[in-house]
């Protein structure tokens, strides 16, 4: 019985499967005579335990101390690189690294000269231009050039053909310290950058936008009725006639369905969906130098696609002269298709790219700039007027073009049939 014991003790190491037998065993303690022998067996498997016990605790403790429950990660340490094997890293990939920082920067062009914006094969572009610059002046790389999504490159908005632009903004990942100067004196007169600023590093210059403001610049003479006989430099546009034109154009604030005021679209998706803030038409002007008098149009919204400006302008021009009633606004927002006239692209320009929401929460943290640009207001201001708005006026009244668009309304159809015909020729039939 006695070789029993020891053996399951061996077996159970902690010992409490003995204790309990021989506490509770009679047997061990009458028939063998063992009871001093099972006292001092009870208390060496209470001492043993107490030390089991002690272990444990100084075990955890010992854990707890190297680990607290948060996720480690490891430091990577960067060897210090020899001269040798950094002029061997140069030749191999062309260029010494270089730290950069997600930037946003202020330009402004006049789109005459352009197709547009955005970038796109054999054509010239103002992307195009400013990549081509970057690169010279190593603001980026061959890579980055070729793809910039991988400086993570994004334009604040995506003006079309022959549309200037006075505060356009993109963001873009370059290297922390920049020359302006340097940058202006590769790029074509028409096109300058005004300003490099900080920003967050998940910066986008498009999502993080909250609106912007666009003008649509033109002669007066556009709003004179289709029956009205006039001289075009001796045309002056009343103050009746420039209320009933604001109210007009106050038909377009709010949310509405712009699906026929660009191509492509079904009235059924969301996207066509826009809310416009504001649109109003200032107070006429007579240029410099000239005798024809202009206005300029302001519309400012959330958002807005292709040729939806345009023909936002070129409806209410038709109206204005007497082609349409004012209620094919509304009608034109319906789920018919309607085709609306498209304005000439000429005196469209993107004056600013409102970040309220950006500014509020990051201008005052004393880390990130304001995005309200207002120290660059003078050069921008200085440049819209000499490259953008003269361009504008001189272009005007040398090629006459809203004069010549304004003879295509006579032919204008607004039927459903003529909209998909329009769709088909890429929309470009009223231009």
């Amino acid at each position: 019985m006695l070789s029993q014991i020891v053996r399951n003790f061996n077996l159970v190491q902690k010992g409490s499967f003995l204790k309990k037998y021989i506490a509770q065993s009679t047997f061990c303690k009458q028939k063998l005579k063992l009871s001093s022998f099972c006292d001092i067996m009870e208390k060496a498997i209470d001492e043993r335990e107490e030390n089991l016990n002690v272990k444990k605790e100084e075990r955890h403790k010992a854990n707890k101390e190297r680990y607290d429950g948060r996720v480690k990660r490891r430091v990577w340490e960067n060897k210090p690189e020899s001269e040798e094997a950094k002029k061997q890293r140069i030749e191999e990939f062309g260029e010494e690294r270089i730290k950069r920082r997600k930037c946003v920067i202020l330009l402004g062009y006049s789109g005459v000269n352009y197709s547009g914006m955005q970038r796109n094969p054999d054509t010239s572009t103002i992307e195009e231009e400013l990549m081509k610059a970057m690169l010279k002046v190593k603001w980026i790389n061959e890579m980055a050039f070729e793809t910039p999504q991988q400086v993570q490159f994004q334009r604040a908005a995506r003006t079309d053909k022959g549309v200037s632009a006075c505060r356009q903004v993109v963001s873009i990942k370059i290297p922390e310290k920049v020359d302006i100067d340097e940058i202006n004196d590769i790029l074509p007169s028409d096109i300058r950058v005004f300003a490099v600023k900080r920003v967050t590093k998940g910066f986008n210059s498009k999502s993080n936008c909250d609106a912007r403001t666009y003008s649509y610049t033109l002669p007066t003479y556009a709003f004179a009725k289709k029956d009205e006989v006039y001289d075009e430099k001796s045309f002056r546009l009343s103050s009746e006639r420039l209320e009933e034109l604001n109210k007009i154009l106050n038909l377009y604030e709010g949310t509405k369905n712009y699906h026929n005021f660009t191509i492509r679209k079904e009235p059924s998706d969301p996207s066509c969906r826009r809310y416009i803030i504001k649109v109003e038409c200032k107070q006429p002007y007579i240029p410099d130098g000239t005798e024809v008098e202009f206005s300029k149009i302001i519309i400012k919204g959330q958002s807005f696609m292709m040729h939806q400006i345009r023909r936002m302008v070129g409806l209410v021009i038709a109206i204005m002269k007497g082609f349409a009633e004012p209620y094919l606004i509304a009608h034109a927002m319906q789920k018919e298709k309607f085709n609306v006239p498209q304005a000439p692209g000429l005196g469209l320009v993107l004056e600013k790219v409102h970040y309220e929401r950006y500014n509020k929460k990051y201008a005052e943290d004393g880390v990130h700039e304001s995005l309200e640009f207002k120290d660059e207001d003078a050069v921008a201001e200085e440049f819209y007027m000499r490259n953008i708005m003269s361009t504008i006026i001189e272009t005007e009244l040398k090629e006459r073009s809203m004069q010549s668009w304004i003879k295509g309304l006579l032919h204008h159809s607004f039927s459903a049939e003529a909209a998909e015909n329009n769709e088909e020729d890429g929309g470009n039939t009223s231009d």
